[in-house]
Parts: C-alpha cells; structure tokens; sequence
C-alpha cells in the first residue's frame, strides 16, 4: 500500500519540475526500454534503460539519464533486487556529483530526484529511519536548488512519512506548512489534488481517523478558498470599475483638454495673424531703411576712397617739394617720413582687393634674417630666440617682412635689459599658419588693443611718431587674407600674432 502511495505521489508531482517531459527527447535507448516493458520484458527493458542512462550521461543530458536510472531502479525493486537498485543509484549520484556543465542547483536537482527514489525503497522494505533520513536530505536539495516546486514535493513526502508512521500530528503540522504555502500563493489546483490524494490515500489504507481529519481539513480549507476566490474576485470587479471610472475622467478630461487646445489655438492663430500684419509693416520698413542705409554706406565707401586717393595725390605732390627741404632737421625728417606712410596707406586701401604675389620661402631662414636686423637695436643683455622648423612656405615677402621687421623693431625698443624677444612660426593646419612676435616687459592695455591699428586716431607731434606702423601693418595683413593681433592671453609682455593662409 505505502508502494502505490509514493507511484501517486510521483506521478502528481512530475509537473511541478522534478523531472521536465518537454526537455526530454527521448533515445533510442529509452524508447526501446518503454516498448520492452510494455511487452512485459523486465529484464530486457531493465538493462536497457541502464545502457540509456549511461549513454544521456555520455552525451550530456543528465535530466534523461536519471529519468531512465529511477525506471531501471524501480524495475529491480519489483524484482526485489533492491542492492542492485541501490548500487545503481549510488553509481547516479557519482556522476551527478562529477558532471561537469551543471552548476550546483542544477546538480542539487537531480540529487533530489535519487534521494527521493531511494526513500521510496526504503519505504517499501520497512527501514523508516533511513527513509526518514533521505527526506532530510530531500528537503536539503530542494532549498539547495532554488525550486520552490521540489520543496513542497518534500514537504508532501514528509507529511505522508509521518501519516504512514501514525504519527498524525507532526503530519498534520507539516501537511498544512505546505497547503498554506500553495494557499498563499494561490495554487489553489494544486492544494485541492493534495487533499483529494491524501483523502484517497486515507480511505484505501483503512485509517478511519485520518480519512475524518483529512476531509476535516478539506471541508474548512475549501471554505476558506472560496471566500479567498470571492474576494479576488470581488477586488477584480472593483479594480475594474475603479479603471473604468479613471478612463472615463481621463476621457472627459481629454474632451475638455482638447477644447482648451482649441480655444488657445485660435487665440494663437489670430495672435499670429496679428503678429504676421505688424511684422510685414516693420519688415517694410526695415526694408526701406536698410535700401537706404546700403546706399549711405555706398557712398560712405566712394568718399573714403575718394579722400584716399585725394590724401595720397596730396602727399605725392608734396614729397617733391619736401624733398628740397633740409632732411637733417627732425620736423623735416617727420613731415617726409609721415607723407611716406600716407601715401602706403593710401596705396593699401585702394588695391585692398587686388591679388599680391607670393613665392616660397625657408622658413628658419628667414626667420634667422629678420632678427639678424635688429641684433644691434636691443638693450644690453637681451635674449634674442627663433623657433622655425626647417620647411618651406608660400608667403609675399615684402609685406611679411616688413610687418615682422616693424614688429621686432618696437619689442627691440620697448623690451627691458635682461628681457626676452621671441620670433616663431606656427602651422596651424593645412592652409593656415602664423608668425608670432613676443617680448617681456610693460603689456599693452587690453582696452588699446583694438585702438593702436587704427590711423589718424589722435593728434600727436610728427617728431615722436605719426602711429602709423601698425595701421599700415594691419592693412598689410588684410591685403594678404590675413589678420594681425594682439595675443589677450599672453601675460609676460606683449605678443603680436600674423595669421595667413596660403
């Protein structure tokens, strides 16, 4: 009776996992064993399933290969070769133990499924202390594998132990840890075929007692289900209306949302009309002024060159005249040297536009030539250094040259005893590239960066400088695409940057 007790309850519990039958696909081996058995071949099917568990075990599918053991274990059983079966089972857990490719759930798993075999035999031959023990080793498995199905399968096995012991009340105790586990998670399926088996269990063994506990327990457990089930549903229902009520205010309060949009959409839209009306009147004006703000700059443009060529003419025809001067006076020497520099500026402006020549240069060279001119020009004990890499560059000489040579000669002038003057060339991409002239001493005023390239910007005596060095520099730099400037970030003196490209 206890043997048809355990084949029930192994058969009510191979779907919570113990052993999985869409993972197995079964050999040749296994199916040959079945079709044996079926035929009432014991034997022939008893050693066959042994070669199938040896051969899943081979080819790595452990899961098949216990399945195919515990058939081969329970075969010797009925032929009550139980050392066989235990020697079998013994040779499983071997080589569960040492399969490599299964981590220790998986392990402990397949583990759960021998140690339960074995309680099962022990069972059937009346050992109820070793029974009882392979259902500690059980319960240790199943915490060991993580599968909450393996755990209630040994707390039912456990129950049933101890029902078949007579002893009802730790059976009872553990029986209903398990239904209020099932209970609470809502496997309500599952607890009533736990009764109904134990119900069932209770009348074929005879136990009168047990079978009135045990129907009991059912009676109030189902009663308690169905006011669980009608709460459930009761909260559904409520959950439902409480749902239909938020998705009706949220509709209503869609529909008034979308009036809103409307509504302000409209306004929008006239704002915007509005807004389009007054624009296309500034837009109008804007228009007009800017026609004839273009034609002042036009004509702003045509007096400026005007007045450069009339400045220029001016100084042409005065040079002759100034030329018959005394040149050894400093007034002289001034006047000629400013009417000079009018007439290059001038000559910048005019031809601003027009192309300049370029031809290639050694770099560290002419870098080398142009300090070489001011050697003789510095304070005592100043340190004069080039930084040009050895390479070639496309460059109008004269215009960079004469901006290099002015810039060096004012740092020659304005740098300190003991101080520094730096020339350097700088490759700042394909095209581009720059020359940078530095010297230690008094910084020029940040304010005056923009003001000294700018001519004419006050009235100053002729005999201390007409300013006009770093306008006509500046225009230079222009002529050749380029720019000169004051390096902001440079806070040891004074750095002037030319920046080409070629």
């Amino acid at each position: 009776m206890k043997g048809k007790l355990f084949v029930t309850l192994s058969i009510m519990f191979l779907s919570c996992g113990i052993i999985s039958a869409q993972e197995m696909q079964k050999s040749e081996l296994q199916q040959t064993a079945e079709e044996e058995l079926a035929k009432s071949h014991p034997i022939t099917a008893r050693s066959t399933y042994v070669r199938a568990y040896e051969d899943y075990f081979a080819n790595g599918k452990p899961k098949q290969g216990v399945e195919c053991a515990v058939a081969a274990s329970d075969l010797y059983c009925k032929a009550s070769a139980y050392p066989e079966a235990f020697d079998l089972l013994l040779r499983v857990d071997q080589e569960i133990t040492g399969k490599s490719g299964l981590d220790e759930k998986q392990k402990a798993a397949l583990h759960y499924v021998v140690s339960k075999t074995r309680m099962q035999m022990y069972q059937n031959i009346y050992r109820p202390q070793s029974a009882l023990e392979h259902i500690g080793a059980m319960e240790r498995y199943a915490q060991k594998s993580g599968d909450e199905s393996l755990v209630n399968d040994a707390l039912y096995n456990k129950a049933i132990y101890y029902y078949n012991q007579g002893q009802n009340t730790k059976g009872n105790e553990v029986f209903e840890q398990m239904a209020a586990k099932l209970t609470a998670s809502k496997e309500f399926d599952k607890v009533d075929k736990v009764y109904q088996t134990l119900i069932e269990n209770s009348r074929k063994s005879g136990n009168a007692t047990l079978l009135a506990q045990s129907y009991k327990k059912y009676v109030a457990w189902k009663d308690s289900t169905n006011a669980m089930k009608v709460a459930d549903e009761i909260g559904a229902l409520k959950k439902q209306i409480a749902d239909n009520e938020e998705s009706i205010a949220e509709k209503d309060s869609s529909l008034t949302t979308r009036w809103v949009i409307i509504i302000t959409l409209c306004v929008v839209l006239i704002g915007l009309a509005a807004a389009l009306v007054i624009g296309a009147i500034v837009l109008l004006r804007y228009i007009l002024r800017n026609r004839k703000l273009k034609n002042n700059i036009k004509l702003a443009n045509e007096n400026n060159a005007l007045k450069a060529r009339f400045i220029g003419n001016i100084s042409a025809q005065l040079d002759p005249t100034l030329r018959k001067l005394d040149a050894s006076k400093p007034e002289v020497k001034a006047l000629m040297d400013f009417s000079a520099h009018i007439q290059t500026l001038s000559e910048l402006e005019n031809t601003i536009n027009e192309p300049v020549e370029m031809e290639e240069v050694q770099v560290a060279a002419f870098c080398e030539g142009l300090m070489d001119n001011i050697r003789n020009k510095v304070k005592a004990d100043v340190t004069l250094t080039v930084n040009a890499p050895k390479m070639s560059v496309s460059i109008n000489t004269a215009y960079v040259s004469h901006i290099l040579l002015h810039l060096l000669s004012n740092a020659a002038e304005y740098t300190p005893v003991e101080g520094n003057i730096w020339l350097d060339y700088k490759k700042r991409g394909a095209h581009s590239h720059q020359f940078l002239v530095s010297n230690t001493g008094e910084s020029i005023p940040e304010d005056k960066h923009e003001d000294i390239f700018k001519p004419f910007r006050e009235i100053c005596d002729l005999t201390m400088g007409d300013k006009l060095g770093l306008p006509i520099c500046k225009q230079m730099a222009l002529k050749m695409k380029g720019d000169l400037e004051i390096d902001p970030e440079f806070t040891k003196g004074t750095r002037f940057v030319l920046s080409l490209h070629s």
